[in-house]
């Protein structure tokens, strides 16, 4: 059973780790968790924390001199001041209950980000049901070409030399993915809220549309009376959940009359191009080397974010003209029998709908799709919306069901969903299977995309990439 957040709110906070000086991470390994334990860190608090799973994360603390425990043990927290958690672990973890037990001021990881955050005087915060790692990915891009911002981002980005997070020694912006899962993005206080889009996700905490309506509607809010709400006036859900914020509202869109418009747009030689406009007025001519509309809709709210932040057109443009993407967002892997192989993350009907839209584009003569669903919960809820999401895909390849936090009360399974597809969809279950259907298939002038928010990315160790 996970935690819930605390929600003492900033105020609360400070007077709780005033006299702190040594702070303790559990799950100090999640991209988030390691970020915040590198900014806490630089801010001269002694740092530590522990993480079952050794990854990139930990090895990157252990290089900085945090010590990383691999094991949950109550005597880890015995020498530091106060805890930080994930909400991923148990109330039986041990070292939560010591700290619980012996009184140290004990916060989740939102509430703990809320804030550090508000010491800068721009905040700018990433939310969505997709989308969100890419456009903020783009922000930190555009702002690292301006200005000296802390970034913190769920995905790994090359601005930031394969890092998650960067922290910048002045305090005037902060750009972050604000995350909707389990209502975390209600510890944050941006200045600046960005919804790039609201939907049907994560069934296992949101149990209705109108429940997650309130939830972006109570994030516009975070902004406080003199803050500002930009959104996708394109996206009917978006709209319908923000217009009775009471502060400022600023959009952007490109099918409707929106402060901030893309136009003009054009594809072609692997560049997306469009007109990034203010009302009547030309900024600039935005230049991509990321493919898909919905590329085109991330720029245009980082340029609009960016734009609101006080960052000129020039250097928008320069920054977006460089963009390589982020970690498993169409990240290129290599070839296989001559077709060239993309990394997804995407895990949510929308996303992989638009991914393979976008790969259309691209010009090649089948696209392949290795998928790995994400949560059985999820793929029941959202069961129809994956059936029909897939048609983009000449053949799609299923591994098992990624399980994360759950257990299959649901009765879904990947052959399931593959059945629904029908004939272009075949289960194949373990990765071994996944990659043995793709060598055999893949040939020359094929796109194939290996896609999934679980482990799917072990298919890599299985082909014989070049």
């Amino acid at each position: 059973m996970a935690l819930e957040n605390t929600n003492y709110g900033y105020e609360r906070v400070a007077e709780m780790l005033k006299d702190c000086r040594s702070i303790f991470f559990i799950g100090i390994g999640g991209i988030s968790m390691s970020a915040l334990a590198e900014i806490s860190h630089s801010a001269g608090y002694v740092v530590g924390g522990s993480d079952r799973a050794e990854n990139p994360q930990t090895v990157q603390l252990r290089q900085k001199g945090i010590p990383v425990f691999s094991t949950h043990d109550a005597a880890n927290v015995a020498r530091y001041d106060a805890v930080v958690y994930t909400v991923a672990i148990s109330e039986e973890n041990p070292e939560y209950r010591e700290a619980k037990r012996v009184g140290k001021p004990l916060l989740s990881r939102a509430d703990y980000l809320g804030y550090l955050m508000v010491h800068y005087r721009h905040r700018v915060g990433i939310a969505g049901m997709h989308g969100k790692s890419t456009c903020t990915a783009m922000c930190a891009q555009i702002f690292l070409t301006a200005a000296d911002p802390t970034v913190l981002c769920g995905a790994e980005l090359p601005a930031l030399q394969g890092s998650t997070c960067r922290i910048g020694e002045a305090r005037e912006h902060f750009v972050f993915e604000a995350c909707e899962y389990m209502d975390s993005f209600l510890h944050f206080n941006p200045t600046l809220a960005v919804v790039l889009n609201v939907g049907m996700d994560h069934p296992d905490y949101f149990k209705s549309m109108k429940q997650i309506r309130a939830s972006f509607l109570h994030y516009a809010e975070r902004t406080g009376t003199d803050g500002t709400v930009l959104y996708n006036a394109d996206d009917a859900e978006s709209v319908r959940a923000l217009s009775p914020f009471g502060g400022k509202h600023v959009t952007f869109g490109i099918e409707t009359d929106a402060d901030f418009t893309a136009r003009a747009i054009t594809h072609g030689g692997g560049v997306t191009e469009f007109d990034f406009c203010h009302g009547d007025q030309l900024l600039c001519r935005i230049r991509l080397h990321v493919f898909g509309m919905h590329s085109v809709y991330n720029a245009l709210a980082a340029a609009s974010a960016a734009t609101l932040c006080g960052i000129s057109p020039e250097h928008i443009v320069s920054a977006l003209e460089h963009f390589a993407g982020a970690k498993r967002r169409m990240e290129r892997k290599g070839m296989l029998n001559g077709a060239v192989v993309y990394d997804d993350y995407g895990h949510h009907p929308d996303e992989i709908r638009a991914t393979l839209a976008g790969a259309r584009e691209m010009g090649y003569s089948r696209v392949l799709c290795a998928y790995q669903p994400h949560t059985y919960s999820r793929t029941a809820a959202l069961l129809e919306e994956f059936s029909r999401a897939f048609h983009g895909a000449d053949r799609v390849y299923f591994a098992d069901i990624y399980a994360a936090r759950e257990q299959n009360v649901f009765g879904v399974t990947s052959e399931t969903l593959a059945h629904k597809i029908g004939p272009s969809a075949v289960y194949c279950g373990s990765f071994g299977a996944v990659a043995q259907a793709l060598i055999a298939e893949a040939r020359p002038d094929d796109l194939v995309i290996v896609m999934g928010a679980g482990d799917i990315y072990k298919v890599y160790d299985l082909l014989p990439l070049t």
